[in-house]
């Protein structure tokens, strides 16, 4: 029962690529018409908010688009449950001669043959032993007593390392080896390519992109609350999002308080500092307008143009005419932040690069730095 080797020889896997290897197992799955019972149950290792909730919800998405299927997530936080929310209740039978087990809400999922279910048991390692007994038979078995997950289910368990300083019990070794781990790590371009998909506030990637570091700061020795991660990230970009701040004017004090509560004040004083170096930026629609010519000459300020312009072309990539001016505009800007900007574009959307051909700036800014691109597509 020793989670430390348990953890210390598995697989590390960031979001993204953890998304794309359960993607291609389950849909794979699904294709073959073999049992789903035949595939054992995940079990994904992480500190806090590095994202592990969010890939199941990722993966969720990406096998329905790859088969069609509706899918089905029951999300369960073992920790706010107890035996008899999983088991279910006693009741006496018709003759009133045995108890029988009323079925809990989480059995309640479509078993029909166009759907796919997924069951994520969340945090299970932190949840009490008594708890886990059952959530460790769903596991094992896809049973609790007489109840039985449909066919059309697979069991995603998730939880954090003991060495996380975390609440969390120590997983016996004879259930571990029957199941498939993962340690999921966070990963700046993963997320940075998930943050882009989802409208995470492009202030927030502008800032990480310029100290990635700060992505992620959690310490398992450190005694602090308020840490940095994926999680708490996107928190911060709804915050921004709710508080309505424009990106010339830097974060009004209650926005740096809150932010301050999520990421510590230290890094919120950083971003703080962040956007009032932006706070100069030439116009956005000016650079689509083909007007602005002026380009910044400090780095924190060239990483914050940069995320506003993806975010920009984002919402303009059927007006070729305006994304033409920015990419004139890029020509004038540092070479690493020239080959940045135009490798986001080119992931705005599927196909969008091949429209990026037809645009004579896009063409020289791809020649004069075709040697550090193909470089990048090698890595």
């Amino acid at each position: 029962m020793i989670q430390d080797d348990i953890v210390s020889d598995l697989p590390s896997v960031n979001v993204g690529e953890l998304v794309g290897i359960l993607t291609d197992a389950f849909a794979s799955l699904i294709r073959s018409g073999e049992p789903f019972a035949s595939m054992p149950s995940v079990m994904l290792w992480g500190q806090p908010g590095v994202g592990k909730s969010q890939a199941v919800r990722q993966v969720a998405d990406r096998v329905g688009e790859e088969t069609g299927r509706k899918v089905g997530i029951a999300d369960i936080r073992l920790l706010l449950f107890s035996p008899i929310d999983l088991r279910g209740i006693p009741s006496a039978d018709a003759k009133k001669e045995f108890a029988v087990w009323l079925k809990p809400e989480i059995f309640k999922m479509d078993e029909g043959d166009d759907c796919f279910n997924i069951l994520l048991l969340d945090e299970i390692t932190s949840a009490l032993p008594s708890v886990q007994a059952a959530a460790y038979q769903l596991t094992l078995e896809r049973a609790v007593g007489e109840h039985k997950l449909p066919d059309n289910c697979v069991v995603i368990a998730a939880g954090n390392r003991i060495t996380d300083k975390s609440v969390a019990y120590k997983m016996p070794k004879a259930l571990a080896n029957r199941m498939m781990h993962f340690e999921v790590r966070s990963d700046f371009m993963a997320w940075k390519s998930w943050a882009s998909s989802v409208g995470i506030d492009n202030r927030v990637i502008g800032f990480l992109s310029y100290r990635r570091d700060l992505l992620n700061t959690f310490d398992a020795n450190d005694d602090a609350i308020s840490f940095a991660t994926p999680r708490t990230w996107e928190m911060v970009s709804n915050i921004l999002k709710r508080c309505d701040e424009s990106s010339t004017k830097g974060m009004s004090a209650s926005a740096y308080s809150m932010i301050g509560g999520l990421v510590g004040n230290k890094v919120a004083l950083e971003f703080m500092a962040f956007l009032e170096d932006s706070a100069n930026l030439p116009d956005i629609e000016d650079i689509f307008d083909g007007k602005a010519t002026a380009v910044p000459s400090k780095v924190s300020s060239l990483y914050a143009l940069c995320s506003a312009m993806v975010d920009k072309a984002s919402k303009c990539t059927d007006d070729m005419r305006r994304i033409d001016n920015s990419l004139a505009y890029a020509e004038k800007l540092p070479r690493d932040f020239a080959i940045m900007l135009i490798t986001d574009y080119q992931a705005l959307e599927s196909g969008f690069d091949m429209k990026l051909m037809k645009s004579a700036s896009f063409m020289n800014l791809l020649n004069r730095n075709s040697a550090v691109l193909n470089g990048l597509k090698r890595k």
